[in-house]
């Protein structure tokens, strides 16, 4: 039986890679060199500013200049997060229809409170529950996240289902001891392919997603 439906929200819910692929090329243009494809960049916007600065420059949090350029990357991304964003096609109507049939939705993200929240008030959304990057000592692929999702609205977490589009949305879920879902609609990447990454549904769209749920509710 599920009772709740987390989402991660870059790339599952939100498309939110204009922004981030803006951001990513200033830290770029700044050091001199040329912006890169939009396709290039998009398809790490997953992984936050981790992932984009290790594509954009080659940088990983090791490097000492690290810091200051994530923090760059931060304040550039949160005066331009708005520009080009926006809700995936049929997620509007996907959570209409969750609400409607009395289930519970919320969404858990790797993303800061102070970015996520803003877009989600945006975006006009209304999650039972929210749990962000700093919301919990742990960011996903580890279960606290999730598990706290779950604890405040006192849901059991094998009645949670988690749909993302990055691999550690999935490990994420494994650990939490829920159903997973792959939003192939997001970003993903293709390394390693979604067939690899051990999730128990792939959905191709929205709807699929409904679709899928619809099955999960007549087995129970």
């Amino acid at each position: 039986m599920i009772d709740l439906v987390l989402f991660d929200f870059d790339g599952t819910l939100a498309d939110t890679a204009p922004g981030l692929v803006v951001a990513a090329n200033k830290q770029r243009i700044a050091c001199g060199l040329e912006p890169l494809p939009y396709s290039q960049l998009r398809a790490v916007a997953s992984h936050g500013a981790r992932g984009l600065l290790g594509a954009a420059l080659g940088l990983t949090p090791d490097d000492p200049g690290y810091p200051a350029v994530r923090d760059q990357f931060l304040a550039d991304y949160e005066s331009c997060m708005y520009d080009e964003s926006a809700l995936f096609d049929g997620i509007p109507e996907l959570l209409q229809t969750l609400e409607q049939h009395g289930l519970a939705w919320g969404i858990v993200t790797n993303k800061s409170e102070a970015l996520a929240h803003p877009l989600i008030q945006h975006f006009g959304i209304r999650p039972s529950v929210v749990v962000c990057g700093d919301t919990t000592p742990y960011l996903k692929p580890h279960p606290l996240p999730l598990l706290r999702a779950a604890e405040q609205i006192d849901i059991n977490p094998t009645a949670c289902i988690y749909v993302g589009d990055d691999l550690r949305d999935i490990q994420a879920g494994h650990a939490a001891e829920m159903l997973t879902m792959v939003a192939s609609w997001g970003y993903c990447g293709d390394e390693p392919p979604i067939s690899e990454w051990n999730a128990h549904h792939i959905a191709d769209n929205p709807a699929h997603t409904w679709n899928i749920l619809t099955n999960l509710k007549s087995e129970s």
